[in-house]
């Protein structure tokens, strides 16, 4: 069953913004992509770094760390094999932002080779 958390107001993150929400000692990073709001976890499962700060290049967040990119939509590495960040559902109800935490969505195989195939950087251009 799914369990949603408030994590702000609808219309707070201008396209492009993000946001860090803290939600049970889990760290969850918003992204406001051309009027489309996007949640990830904010560890980059390659060693744990946090992925808030990292360029955001189109759809593609960089690592600070160490350069892995993840499209914030899907989680996906580009190219047909790699790590994946975790995503989660995010939504307005009643005016109000959402994310649910306990279904957090990893992406299929079928999503990450159409991540890989669809040209991300000109499909989600900023």
């Amino acid at each position: 069953m799914s369990r949603e958390v408030v994590v702000g107001v609808a219309g707070e993150l201008a396209p492009g913004q993000r946001k860090l929400a803290f939600i049970d000692g889990r760290s969850i990073v918003l992204f406001n992509l051309d009027g489309t709001l996007h949640a990830i976890d904010n560890a980059c499962p390659h060693n744990g770094s946090a992925l808030a700060s990292g360029q955001l290049e189109g759809c593609l967040l960089r690592c600070p760390a160490h350069g892995l990119r993840f499209d914030v939509r899907t989680g996906c590495m580009p190219g047909t094999a790699g790590l994946k960040v975790t995503t989660f559902p995010v939504g307005i109800v009643d005016s109000k932002v959402v994310v649910s935490l306990d279904e957090p969505h990893a992406p299929t195989q079928a999503e990450a080779r159409d991540a890989a195939t669809n040209q991300e950087m000109e499909r989600c251009k900023a």
